[in-house]
């Protein structure tokens, strides 16, 4: 029985670990010069490769 209750608080402490880890993260690129927007820049997240490209309007998520 001890093993089990362990067990399963191990599942649940991953599982919570795993749900904590999904967000999103949303923004807009744009010119430093002129404020315009940038389509099909490469967003990545700093430290993984975890990324996407922004839109014909600069945004991102």
């Amino acid at each position: 029985m001890k093993k089990v209750t362990l067990l399963m608080a191990l599942i649940l402490f991953c599982s919570w670990q795993f749900v904590l880890a999904q967000k999103t993260i949303t923004g807009k690129v744009t010119d430093a010069k002129d404020g315009s927007t940038l389509p099909g820049v490469n967003v990545v997240v700093k430290g993984t490769t975890s990324g996407t490209v922004t839109d014909m309007n600069g945004g991102y998520s």
